[in-house]
């Protein structure tokens, strides 16, 4: 049964119904409803009292209730509920004041009722009107089928978590043994603003990022780990515990920012949970949990929900940040700073009209339109999911490359490829419709992601986006140099033997092992710029066996047909090498 756009159970239905059919003033309406299930100011005002017994008056409908996915809003079920509340009890909290940032429709509290018996008041917050209805009505519910339960002061506000001073609540339980617990929205600053969402923190860059990185999304965030943050900030210092249901994401960052934030929680913990089988979507998440006034924790202790299996530890081992400490350990050797710029690929925003693929020895763009222009400004072109074998030569796909650097001027197209700028410029319209702010501003048919770099002819090459601990060799197409696109990161060089000695390092089982410990699984990009440039490749050089690196040359020759020797590997090495350790070799000299 749906009332107010709010379920609501036949027993809560029918109390209504016959309790409150005589009572008209708010006040008394009030003391009845706190008197039953613990509610503070059930009814705000008169209204929403006068409407209620009239909605009850009426034929109780089945109305469908809507879908609030987009909003990141999934609902967590009783049963999970009750199983969050218990695993929490069997840790020994049992709290007085329970506060639930994000109450939905109070499952979580009706769970915490069912678990703790010491409780003496309980804090909701909820923006969803429907919602609160649903909340208020669930607790009437369950202290109409439980009477006997404990009762303690409960209020359910409606209001937007964003706006609601939890600072000032903060001060009111000093004395208090606090448990915050909740399912806070599942989604990014970013979609919520694009569905026009009231919910939204006031605009402010949150995670301080700068320049390019604040423009091209660096700079969202979850909103679970804003509210977490903010929760963090106003009652770190009181006692108490912390357990929200949020994306596996959103823990790493925060274990990830706890270096500098330095926030008074430890005892850090991530409880994964089966995302598809308790909320029906296909994203990583778990239970995530800390205590509250301790020292300042830096490590996050995984397990399984279900079956409470240790699975590993996560965190900052001295000032390095890792995804399984004890792997950690045995690889730490080769973590430093690679010597060679690790660079993304481009980025253009219009893949219908700049990338080709060939037909018949004509090029034909995603819109299935003929393309016919000069092979100047044409480059073949690798994505993620072409980079599966070792060494790559050839490209499925093709792309227009417009600048030779991020803001080069683009007249000179019209000028030296008439029949490049006439076909650029037929799709003109495409290239205005790019949504990304980096494009404003700059040279028509603008790309990013382009440099001297771009042009080096030997790459190697990884997927950001793959979970494959495997490097490829990019050789040059047509004397050309082959391009990756922007899901992609790769270093360059000059020579191919230089490529090779690279690629045999990087392939190395000690590149996996050290890129299975600092790598985490269930991130949208397994492999960004910021973990390849830990791979020192100096350090490398000198923990691979020279037995060991011939012999990978030799196979490289064998099966791809080169003819690679190790007389440029100590250029390759002086090329590595750190200036502090050049410098002692010129004074050595």
């Amino acid at each position: 049964m749906r009332i107010l756009e709010a379920n609501i159970s036949l027993s809560a239905a029918d109390f209504f119904i016959k309790e409150l059919k005589n009572i008209s003033i708010i006040e008394k309406a009030n003391e009845l409803l706190e008197f039953k299930c613990g509610i503070k100011s059930f009814f705000v005002d008169e209204s929403e009292l006068i409407e209620l017994k009239e909605k009850l008056t009426l034929t109780i409908g089945s109305v469908e209730e809507p879908d609030r996915a987009e909003y990141g809003d999934f609902q967590t079920n009783r049963l999970l509920a009750n199983k969050v509340a218990t695993h929490l009890h069997e840790k020994g909290i049992n709290p007085d004041v329970i506060i639930e940032p994000t109450c939905g429709k109070g499952n979580l509290l009706i769970a915490s009722l069912n678990n703790f018996n010491k409780i003496k008041q309980i804090i909701g917050i909820e923006i969803y009107k429907p919602y609160v209805w649903e909340t208020k009505f669930n607790i009437l519910d369950f202290y109409i089928k439980n009477p006997q339960t404990n009762k303690p002061k409960i209020e359910i506000f409606h209001f937007n978590v964003f706006d609601f001073d939890f600072k000032k609540l903060s001060s009111q339980f000093r004395n208090h043994n606090l448990l915050i617990i909740g399912n806070p929205p599942w989604v990014t600053n970013s979609q919520l603003g694009s569905l026009n969402s009231n919910n939204l923190p006031k605009k402010s860059n949150f995670k301080n990022k700068h320049g390019l990185d604040a423009i091209t999304g660096k700079g969202n965030f979850d909103i679970a780990e804003y509210i977490i943050l903010s929760l963090f900030d106003a009652f770190q210092n009181l006692k108490g515990d912390l357990a929200l249901l949020v994306k596996n994401s959103v823990i790493k960052n925060i274990v990830f920012d706890q270096k500098i934030k330095q926030y008074r929680i430890g005892s850090i913990e991530k409880h994964s949970i089966d995302s598809k089988k308790e909320f029906s979507v296909s994203v990583e998440s778990s239970l995530f949990y800390c205590k509250l006034n301790t020292n300042p924790g830096f490590e996050c202790n995984a397990y399984n929900f279900y079956n409470k299996n240790n699975l590993l530890s996560f965190g900052w081992v001295n000032n390095k940040f890792v995804s399984n400490t004890a792997n950690y350990l045995h690889t730490k050797s080769v973590d430093g700073n690679c010597p060679f710029e690790w660079r993304q690929g481009i980025k253009h925003d219009c893949s219908a009209v700049m990338e080709l693929e060939k037909v018949n020895e004509h090029y034909v763009n995603n819109l299935n339109e003929k393309v016919e222009i000069e092979d100047g400004l044409v480059y073949g072109l690798l994505k993620s999911s072409d980079l599966k074998n070792t060494v790559i030569n050839e490209t499925r796909k093709y792309t227009i490359v417009t600048q030779n650097k991020v803001g080069q001027e683009t007249g000179y197209i019209r000028h030296q490829f008439p029949a490049t700028y006439q076909y650029l410029n037929k799709h003109l319209q495409d290239f205005q419709s790019r949504k990304s702010s980096i494009y404003k501003g700059k040279p028509l048919f603008s790309i990013f992601g382009i440099g001297d770099y771009s042009f080096k002819p030997y790459k190697v090459a990884i997927s950001g986006l793959y979970k494959t601990f495997h490097f490829t060799l990019v050789l040059p197409q047509n004397n050309k140099p082959v391009m990756l696109d922007d899901t992609c990161y790769f270093i360059g060089f000059e020579n191919v033997e230089f490529a090779v000695y690279a690629i045999i390092l990087l392939n190395s089982p000690h590149t996996e092992k050290l890129l299975k410990a600092i790598t985490f699984s269930d991130a949208k990009r397994v492999f960004t710029k910021d973990v390849l440039m830990r791979i020192d490749l100096f350090k490398l050089s000198k923990t691979c066996l020279m037995q060991y690196v011939e012999r990978q040359i030799q196979l490289m020759n064998i099966k791809y047909s080169f003819n690679i020797e190790l007389n440029l590997w100590d250029r390759f090495i002086k090329e590595m090498a750190p200036v502090k350790e050049k410098q002692m070799a010129i004074f050595g000299n």
